[in-house]
């Protein structure tokens, strides 16, 4: 399978990368703010989705991806030990809020409550896929 190379410029477009990104894993030291560039950059290693397990793929997989926003003006967390790199996140969902269009609010909300925000001038985000996959231990699975 090629490897996924997704851009978001709206709130439709988010959604579909947060689609992907669902239940991607990755550490708190993996997270990194460049602000002379406005990027906000996550190393994850994302569940592929995608890639359903079936009758001729019995497994489930994983593929190292990197998630990045541009124009991005401050970031501030919630629920996140930045003094801990080493924690893992499991990132739940990523949202926008429009403040005052295009410019708004990018939300990664994460399992046990943590949460960034990053204030935009408006949506502009790249998810790649940076090698290839390996076999998941386990699917996640949610509660309704």
């Amino acid at each position: 399978m090629e490897a996924l190379k997704l851009i978001a410029l709206d709130g439709q477009d988010l959604n579909v990368i947060s689609a992907h990104v669902q239940d991607a894993v990755l550490k708190v030291g993996d997270l990194e703010y460049l602000p002379a560039a406005k990027r906000f950059v996550v190393a994850m290693n994302r569940f592929a989705w995608e890639r359903k397990a079936g009758f001729l793929r019995k497994h489930n997989e994983r593929r190292q991806s990197v998630l990045h926003f541009d124009r991005v003006l401050g970031v501030k967390t919630s629920g996140i030990a930045r003094n801990k790199p080493e924690e893992v996140l499991s990132l739940l969902a990523i949202s926008y809020l429009p403040i005052t269009a295009p410019a708004g609010i990018v939300e990664l909300v994460f399992s046990g409550g943590g949460a960034i925000m990053l204030d935009v001038e408006c949506v502009e985000a790249r998810l790649a896929d940076l090698g290839g996959a390996w076999q998941a231990t386990s699917r996640p699975w949610h509660r309704i």
